[in-house]
């Protein structure tokens, strides 16, 4: 591979990883270039990697997202051969609102980041949501931790993870059997929920990848 194609594929990395922040934060592509003293148009350009940048504008464009530099360079050093210094962290959305419209989900409430171990991290998208009230205590999840959640649409029997009921997250063992669905709670208060094929309200977001615990 040729140095012009890995910059190409360096900017556009980059250019995914704005979208990206930019949608988390639910910025349209005139707030974002408002905030940074830019064209809507550069920004598009930006995200489609078709636009060079250099360090001041990156910075910029990450203070605009509120987000580092780190993770808007996440995954692009690769294509380069170098990597970004004090990267072994990483900081992940606590969402505090997931919607779903056309199929995509989209955080519509972000109380903060968190930063993160990058060893926690095995490729694809991770968040963060909050455990409420004492459905899972029996899995040692109680009201108020922090819930790392890898996203994904499948996983198996018995996992915990994350399903978005209309636009409420909640953490739930998952069964399935043939086409219905089976939300279990750890708590044996609480009924298990039985959803069929029929709900189109419904979906599995994501894993249950660990439980950073609240005092």
């Amino acid at each position: 591979m040729s140095v012009s194609e890995d910059k190409k594929i360096f900017y556009s990395v980059v250019g995914k990883n704005i979208k990206k922040y930019r949608d988390i934060r639910n910025y349209s592509l005139q707030i974002l270039a408002e905030k940074v003293g830019i064209t809507k148009k550069t920004v598009q350009r930006y995200e489609n990697g078709e636009h060079k940048f250099d360090m001041d504008r990156l910075r910029d464009l990450a203070a605009a997202l509120d987000v580092t530099v780190n993770q808007l360079t996440e995954g692009a050093y690769t294509y380069t051969g170098t990597e970004i210094e004090n990267s072994e962290y990483i900081s992940l959305p606590v969402v505090g609102k997931i919607s779903c419209g056309n199929g995509e989900l989209a955080y519509e409430s972000i109380e903060g980041y968190e930063t993160t171990p990058r060893s926690w991290i095995n490729g694809g998208e991770y968040f963060y949501l909050r455990a409420k009230g004492d459905s899972m205590n029996g899995a040692r999840i109680y009201d108020g931790d922090l819930l790392l959640i890898r996203g994904q649409e499948e996983v198996e029997d018995g996992e915990i993870a994350a399903v978005l009921i209309d636009e409420e997250a909640v953490l739930k063992k998952v069964y399935k059997q043939n086409n219905t669905l089976i939300l279990q709670s750890a708590n044996p208060n609480y009924a298990p929920i039985i959803l069929t094929g029929e709900e189109k309200n419904i979906r599995i977001i994501g894993k249950l990848k660990k439980v950073v615990i609240s005092f």
